[in-house]
């Protein structure tokens, strides 16, 4: 963040080393006409000042239940967007400035009254900050003016806040009146479902009838453990006694019933004495004789009389098979009484469980629907209790506001007065000030527009950014070392029309140092293959490629490699002006065959020949798009270790692009101060888009004072050669990092 910053800074500090020549000469002008006009032209002003306190009484949210109460004042200033800047606009707004102007009926120079625009210009309200405290100040040329225009402003204010407060009490106390019979409706509606819902359910307390079904479960459940407890000792003695009996319960009951019949009693006796009396006549008598057959007959007779007799006592039993057991001992009738009574007993005991059991199930039938009833009931009087709520606040309220209504309520109070100024304002010192900022704004106006209309790249930094190229050297101004020479070398040529072969002449000087470092810098471009034939081109004319081509030859040269420079710039040739050749014969010549190419290359020095352009032709792109051109290409490679072609500038001709297809690499030269963005920008896409190898960047012509990047070691021009190469190193290094 602070490296954005500090880069942020530098820019807007290199702008204004580029441009201070016209930011001095707009702003002193412009400042001096504006002073002369604020001395002259303006009239004393007077500023008066008022205050206000203010604290806060929500009228209609206390009235509505939610806020505080009435009359309990709140601090402003400690809330997120203070309502301090809601009530200054308030007293800026047009009904109180309207009436403040009708009020005192101010006019202004031209004698017509005074808009409410002007006045608000003259009028300012501002807070005092960490106070609840408005400051209403008014300027005007009469002092007497402002401090009256500020006390009626704020009279009219104070009135309009207290008349707010009382609208606000009565919109609550309306809006109370009209909800109270409906909310009223909604109580009588509640209370009415709750009742209609215990009358229902049978309802009184659930959470007491909830514990008296739990008690009676359980002493249910207990008194039918008992019951159960009692049938089966009921069971067990039944068991015993019909055991002993050897009859079931029916039977014995029967017998029983019969023995205690008289009738039946009788008719036995009768039916027994009668057998007696036939067994008696039988000894003597044989079973046909009528004696024997009419005591038959009656003994017969009386049987079916005790099978009536019978029936009739015990039902469907029949006398034959209660033959026998019609009489018995007083031990079986009391064990058959005993008997007939446990049975008794026991249905008692079974109908008992029943009865239980069903009065149990249907007391745990209600427990079960307890819990929906007491939700139910829980619901409905929730409703009860919100709907009385908010009646009682509404009646509560209602109160409130009749009597908010009719008291004098507001938020504001008149804290100070204005008085009338006896002084002025300081003048002199508004006008300095004024007349330096509109001096700023201007100068900053002309910086913005020349900033806006200049495109051209002015740093390293630019060129990076803009282009998104590997950086490979970086050349500085010749400008910066023009005037500096030492005693064992040649001095720099001081004709500026021609450039200047640094690299032969100063040898140890930092521009050639710069020429060494992109002499290795090529080197690593390529890790597989070495380079040995590359293209250098511009965006622009001017941009020093041709300077560039020639140092780059001589510091390949230095390292005793054979070198040839070629001119193929067949618009605007410059080589032959560098290297003072004649241009009789060369590139040009060569291709259509009217030179010899081992006579048209001049060696210079020492393992360094130069190829010129020759005759200009009136169609340099056919030539150079030629195959005789493409062979001369190959037989430059395989003759030559390393070979330079110098190319007319892309927004001259396309050559460097059909070249590049040709060689192994295009280099392209930029110079800050003479590229733009938009002819590089176009110049690197033609590169790409065409398909070269472009190589990388040289940056030309650097002005240091206009890079952010430290270049101390440039501040000497002569000084060891060592040194020299480290600290460029060092530079390079720097930019390349950020």
């Amino acid at each position: 963040m602070e490296s954005q910053q500090s880069f942020i800074f530098y820019k807007y500090w290199q702008i204004l080393q580029r441009r201070w020549v016209p930011v001095l000469g707009i702003f002193f002008p412009v400042f001096l006409i504006s002073l002369l006009a604020l001395s002259f032209l303006k009239k004393p002003s007077y500023v008066a000042e008022g205050k206000l306190l203010f604290q806060r009484i929500d009228t209609t949210s206390s009235l509505t239940g939610v806020g505080t109460e009435i009359g309990k004042l709140e601090p402003l200033a400690q809330e997120k967007g203070s309502p301090l800047n809601t009530e200054a606009e308030i007293i800026r707004s047009l009904p109180i400035v309207e009436e403040t102007i009708e009020k005192l009926r101010l006019k202004n120079d031209k004698q017509e009254i005074l808009k409410p625009e002007e006045f608000v210009k003259q009028l300012t309200v501002n807070d005092i900050q960490k106070t609840d405290v408005l400051k209403v100040s008014y300027r005007d040329n009469n002092p007497e003016t402002s401090a009256r225009v500020v006390n009626t402003l704020m009279d009219v204010y104070l009135q309009h806040n207290t008349s707010y407060h009382r609208i606000q009490a009565a919109a609550a106390r309306g809006f109370i009146e009209k909800q109270l019979p409906k909310v009223e409706l909604v109580v009588h509606k509640a209370e009415g479902e709750l009742a209609k819902f215990k009358e229902q359910n049978k309802v009184t307390s659930l959470q007491e009838e909830t514990t008296q079904a739990l008690e009676v479960i359980t002493d249910l459940q207990k008194q039918i453990g008992q019951a159960q407890s009692k049938i089966a000792d009921v069971n067990a003695q039944s068991k015993e006694i019909h055991k002993q009996l050897g009859m079931n319960s029916q039977k014995a009951i029967g017998l029983t019933s019969v023995s205690q019949s008289p009738g039946v009693q009788d008719i036995l006796k009768e039916i027994q004495q009668l057998e007696s009396q036939l067994a008696a006549r039988r000894t003597v008598l044989r079973d046909n004789h009528p004696e024997i057959i009419n005591l038959e007959n009656k003994s017969q007779a009386l049987k079916r009389i005790l099978q009536q007799r019978t029936k009739q006592v015990v039902g469907a039993t029949q006398p034959e098979q209660l033959n026998g057991n019609l009489q018995i001992g007083g031990l079986q009738q009391q064990l058959t009484a005993e008997l007939i009574t446990l049975e008794s007993t026991r249905l008692g005991l079974v109908s008992q469980t029943a009865a239980l059991s069903n009065l149990q199930a249907a007391y745990k039938q209600r427990l079960n629907i307890m819990p929906r009833l007491e939700q139910q009931q829980r619901q409905l009087e929730r409703k009860v209790q919100a709907s009385q709520s908010t009646y009682t606040q509404l009646l509560q309220k209602l109160q409130e506001s009749r009597i908010a209504e009719n008291q004098n309520i507001g938020n504001a109070t008149l804290l100070s007065k204005a008085e009338v100024p006896d002084k002025p304002l300081a003048s002199a010192t508004v006008s300095y000030l004024s007349a330096g900022l509109l001096g700023m704004l201007a100068a900053l106006a002309t910086v913005y527009v020349l900033e806006a209309t200049d495109k051209s790249i002015k740093t390293v930094d630019e060129a990076k950014e803009l282009l998104g190229l590997t950086l490979l050297g970086i050349i500085p101004s010749f400008r910066e070392f023009q005037t500096s020479t030492s005693s064992n070398e040649k001095p720099e040529l001081s004709t500026p029309t021609l450039p200047r072969l640094v690299v032969r002449d100063t040898p140890r000087s930092p521009s050639s140092e710069a020429y060494r470092l992109l002499r290795a810098n090529l080197r690593f471009t390529n890790a597989d293959k070495e380079l040995k034939l590359i293209v250098i081109t511009s965006s622009v004319p001017k941009e020093g490629k041709s300077t560039v081509a020639a140092n780059l030859a001589i510091a390949m040269a230095q390292r005793e490699r054979k070198v040839l420079l070629v001119d193929g710039d067949l618009y605007h040739p410059c080589q032959h002006h560098i290297w003072d050749l004649p241009n009789s014969q060369g590139l040009s010549n060569v291709i259509v065959g009217e030179a010899d190419i081992r006579t048209a290359i001049a060696k210079v020095m020492d393992n360094l020949y130069v190829l010129t352009s020759g005759v200009m032709p009136p169609n340099p792109a056919s030539l150079l798009d030629s195959k005789r051109m493409a062979a001369l290409m190959e037989t430059f490679s395989a003759n030559y270790d390393f070979v330079i072609i110098d190319t007319p500038s892309l927004n001259v001709a396309a050559d460097a692009a059909t070249l590049g297809q040709m060689a192994e690499g295009v280099l392209l030269v930029v110079r800050p101060g003479v590229a733009d963005s938009v002819n590089t920008s176009v110049a690197c896409e033609l590169l790409q888009k065409s398909g070269q190898n472009i190589l990388g960047q040289v940056v030309n012509g650097v002005i240091l004072k206009n890079e952010r990047h430290s270049y101390h070691y440039f501040a000497e021009e002569y000084y060891p050669q060592e040194s020299a190469t480290v600290e460029y190193q060092r530079s390079v290094g720097s930019i390349k990092s950020s």
